[in-house]
């Protein structure tokens, strides 16, 4: 078997062309394939790392995104006040009441412009969510019309530099500093003061109450407990959960039109593989021929050949992947389907992507090679030999 296995690796050395145009087409599909597995992997990391894993979100009962939910102030007062809140140093609960808000902002560059999530956050934000850190500049100042901006949006809209000011909600609002969030969805926002922001919206509803546990594991009683209270109506959710959910609608669409390409693509990659295979196997019939006559059974060829077909897509799945790992470099924004709004995420690529484009080249070698090995395997010794 060592030696069939020398001698299929010798041959796509010998036909160079014909492998490189072989393995370059299925190094194309597997790039596409494996982009848009990072494209998704990206967007769904971008908002799970938006939820804390102490944290809870209240919203109004079946709303789905924030800016569809109302809690108001006598409701939020009730969730802060739970024994199951963790205090901060100060003995205040780690809380932070919020308010959700579209506004159009201008872009640079072209002229257009993009929905933006300005959202209203309480004094314990930074403690609320402590991923959060002031890149440059400070903090808002609480009570001032003074907001900070995510790093997804710094420099890609008009008015959002650190020192100037931007117009909305009729009133003038200064940037004094931009903040990561470790690449999470918050990235791409605007924050403020929460009751600065209801005053020049009018009103006087929150969007959500998010508050952080002093124990993960008191989160089932809280629940329980809080959406039977007739006092409220809100849906307790862990709030990686809930922008995890968000990210479904977008994620399912991204899959299912990259997966349906890759696919399309991929039988073009697999019928090249195929042509490849049935000529190496017509110009080597009295090589055949010969490997049959010295005693190499018909499994030996079949698997000779196939491991040839799986060695070319073996090449394209280096080369594709190769082509994809370049797309780290890359970020790209979009528009959030859950919220309307811009998100920016980067494309990640994870060990099980990698196992995953692997897996696909092969079963594309594997493929293409397959009808040609059975028919190398159908050759007459005798038939073999004796042709030209």
């Amino acid at each position: 078997m060592p030696l069939l296995l020398a001698y299929s690796l010798r041959n796509l050395r010998v036909r160079k062309l014909t492998t490189a145009l072989t393995a370059g087409g299925m190094a194309l599909v597997v790039f596409v394939y494996t982009a848009v597995l990072m494209l998704d992997s990206g967007l769904k990391q971008t908002l799970v790392a938006t939820g804390g894993a102490s944290n809870v979100i209240f919203v109004r009962r079946s709303a789905e995104v924030e800016i569809q939910s109302l809690v108001d102030r006598t409701q939020a007062r009730i969730i802060e006040s739970q024994p199951e809140v963790l205090l901060g140093v100060d003995g205040a609960p780690l809380v932070s009441k919020e308010l959700v808000v579209l506004v159009s902002l201008p872009k640079l560059g072209p002229a257009q412009a993009s929905n933006v999530v300005v959202r209203g956050v309480g004094s314990a934000i930074l403690a609320v969510r402590p991923q959060v850190r002031i890149t440059q500049g400070r903090m808002f100042r609480p009570g001032s019309t003074e907001i900070i901006v995510g790093s997804g949006l710094a420099g890609r809209f008009k008015g959002l530099e650190i020192g100037a000011s931007i117009r909305f909600a009729q009133r003038d609002w200064q940037v004094v500093g931009t903040f990561e969030a470790g690449g999470s969805g918050f990235d791409s926002e605007v924050w403020g003061d929460s009751e600065q922001l209801m005053q020049s919206f009018r009103r006087d509803s929150f969007s959500s109450v998010v508050v952080q546990l002093a124990d993960r594991r008191s989160f089932a009683a809280l629940k329980k407990k809080l959406e039977a209270d007739p006092r409220l109506t809100v849906d307790a959710k862990r709030e990686r959960v809930f922008y995890e959910q968000q990210s479904r609608l977008l994620s399912d669409f991204i899959r299912f039109i990259g997966i349906t390409l890759s696919v399309m693509f991929s039988l073009g990659a697999v019928l090249g593989a195929t042509i490849t295979m049935y000529a190496a196997v017509a110009s080597r019939t009295r090589e055949i021929g010969a490997l049959r006559a010295l005693g190499f059974r018909r499994a030996g060829i079949l698997a000779a050949f196939l491991s040839e077909a799986m060695l070319l897509g073996l090449v394209g799945w280096v080369v594709g992947l190769s082509l994809a790992s370049l797309m780290l470099l890359v970020k790209i924004s979009t528009l959030n389907w859950a919220s309307l709004s811009e998100l920016a995420f980067s494309f990640v690529l994870t060990p099980g992507i990698v196992v995953q484009s692997l897996v696909f080249a092969l079963a594309m070698g594997f493929l293409g090679g397959f009808l040609p090995a059975v028919r190398a395997t159908r050759l007459k010794i005798v038939d073999a030999l004796r042709s030209a």
